[in-house]
């Protein structure tokens, strides 16, 4: 004869059947579905790691070529790298690098033609800034002036912003611009902190173009006052 205990084990075990009949499907997607997000996450991770050592180590290649100075390997193994890791910091750290390498050896063109890649796509701002300027300062050097003051339109993260005054300053010294040149070396000093090493070059340049820099008064920036609420 059935206990009690035996009949209610009995009613919990038929609840729990009449349970997984309804949701166990449902149930199973969920865990397959979670265990899924899981084991693909954990691959991306892999991914992401294996490209970046991948990327590393072909880096680690380009800097070699760069100081044995062949130019046929340096574009060999920067093309390589520019095809499969693009859009990694190791590419756009090994354009510069390359821009470098070349432009020291005579080649401003193979130079220019780098710093244009990394300017256009460059992921991180801060690099497509860095080949801006050096490129601005390579037409500079060429008396590609207004092709020079192209490179340094547009927007830039704001900790190069005295960096670009600076290059402006001198693209219209060296086109006789010197009211110009004044303005930008003005821009450029005021952005630049006081402890920078950087702004006692700007101050020889404002000395040069007839400015005191110790008339220069600090930036302030003052911000607006709320309108009163009637």
């Amino acid at each position: 004869m059935a206990t009690h205990l035996d009949l209610e084990e009995q009613e919990q075990l038929d609840q729990l059947k009449h349970f997984w009949n309804t949701y166990g499907t449902l149930i199973i997607s969920v865990v397959l579905l979670v265990a899924g997000a899981f084991v693909a996450w954990n691959g991306w991770q892999w991914y992401g790691r294996n490209k970046a050592a991948q990327a590393s180590s072909l880096y680690d290649e380009v800097e070699k070529t760069a100081q044995a100075g062949d130019p046929a390997r340096i574009a060999l193994v920067l093309d390589d790298m520019k095809k499969r890791f693009a859009g990694t910091a190791y590419a756009q750290q090994a354009g510069l690098l390359v821009a470098k390498t070349l432009y020291e050896k005579g080649n401003a063109a193979g130079s220019r033609a780098e710093l244009e890649w990394v300017a256009q796509n460059a992921i991180d701002p801060g690099y497509k800034a860095i080949a801006r300027l050096r490129l601005a300062a390579e037409l500079l050097d060429s008396k590609s002036y207004d092709d020079a003051l192209k490179q340094l339109d547009g927007s830039v993260p704001k900790e190069f912003e005295p960096l670009v005054a600076d290059r402006k300053g001198d693209i219209y010294l060296a086109q006789g611009k010197r009211a110009e040149a004044q303005t930008e070396y003005r821009k450029a000093w005021t952005g630049l902190g006081a402890t920078s090493d950087y702004r006692r070059l700007v101050e020889i340049k404002l000395n040069a173009v007839g400015v005191d820099p110790k008339s220069l008064a600090p930036v302030v920036t003052v911000t607006p006052a709320a309108p009163k609420t009637p």
